[in-house]
This record gives structure tokens, C-alpha cells and sequence, in this order.
């Protein structure tokens, strides 16, 4: 697993905040109908959890693939920081994590083996993409995103204790 840079968390936010003001449906709509809206973010949410995830997996295809994600995002928010206000790239961003256990593996996988059917065939799919990708730059951010890293990785491992566990 490689680390998150500054670059990468910059490349997260932006990814986060975007999505927000795509959102955002203006604040007398809010007020009327605010659960209709707040439903809007689920998606996002979901894939951001499942990015975040991702990147908490340190080997196989997964791991790879998320590994070589974070690091373009690295590299690309790294270079915009260096290009845009002369930062020192390379910084280092990351926190301690959790890693996924055998069954919080399992499900993920499961997971992953659906994410391509969500982006397709729902309306959210591109949500759902940026999510992933906010998520996978965030997950292991010594920021909120490398708080809820932990937990994240609690639940999955659970979540692969429970559906494994009753089965095997």
C-alpha cells in the first residue's frame, strides 16, 4: 500500500467539494424538501466508503488497482500544487489504518464484482465513480477520511464474518 500526499487529499477535496455544489439544489429547495435531497448523496457516500476500503486492501488485483489510482492522483495533485503555488510535492498525508481481515477481503471483493453493474445501470453511476475516487484518495488521509478508516475496516471485516462465517 502506498501513501496518500498532500497532492492526493487536494485531489479528494476537490473531488468531494465538487460533487457538493453539482448537488446542491439551492437553499429554498433544501428547506422544503430536505430528505429528497440528502438521499441524493448516497451513492456518493457508498462509493466514497468503497474507495476508501479499497485502498485499505495491500495486495492482489484490488490492491494494485487502487494503489496505481492513488498514485496517478498523487502525482497529478502533487504536480498541480508545485505548478500552481510551488509546494514541495511528495509531501506525505497519511495516518495509521486497520487492514481488511480475511472475510472483510471476501467482501470486498463482493463488492468490487458489483461496482461495475451500479455505474452502469444506475442513474448515480458517475456519482458513484467520483465517490470511489474521493475515497480512495481520502481513506487513509490523516484527515477525517483516515478516521473513518478504522471503523470502515471494522465493519467490513464484520460484515465478511457475517455473511462468510454462516456460510463456511
Amino acid at each position: 500500500m502506498i501513501g496518500v500526499t498532500i497532492g492526493g487529499v487536494t485531489i479528494g477535496l476537490y473531488l468531494l467539494l465538487r460533487h457538493a455544489i453539482e448537488w446542491y439544489p439551492g437553499l429554498d429547495q433544501l428547506k422544503n424538501r430536505p430528505l429528497d435531497y440528502a438521499g441524493d448523496w448516497l451513492p456518493f457516500l457508498f462509493a466514497w466508503a468503497y474507495g476508501a476500503l479499497g485502498i485499505l486492501v495491500s495486495m492482489g488485483l484490488i490492491g494494485w488497482a487502487f494503489d496505481t489510482a492513488l498514485w496517478a492522483s498523487n502525482w497529478v495533485g502533487d504536480a498541480a500544487l508545485w505548478l500552481g503555488a510551488g509546494e514541495t510535492p511528495g509531501r506525505a498525508a497519511g495516518a495509521t489504518y486497520q487492514p481488511l481481515g480475511d472475510l472483510g477481503n471476501a467482501a470486498l471483493v463482493l463488492v468490487t464484482l458489483l461496482m461495475p453493474t451500479l455505474i452502469k445501470h444506475t442513474k448515480s453511476g458517475d456519482a458513484i465513480k467520483r465517490g470511489m475516487w474521493c475515497g480512495l484518495c481520502l481513506g487513509t488521509s490523516s484527515t477525517v477520511g483516515g478516521l473513518t478508516a478504522v471503523p470502515l475496516a471494522q465493519g467490513a471485516n464484520w460484515i465478511g464474518n457475517t455473511l462468510y462465517g454462516a456460510i463456511a
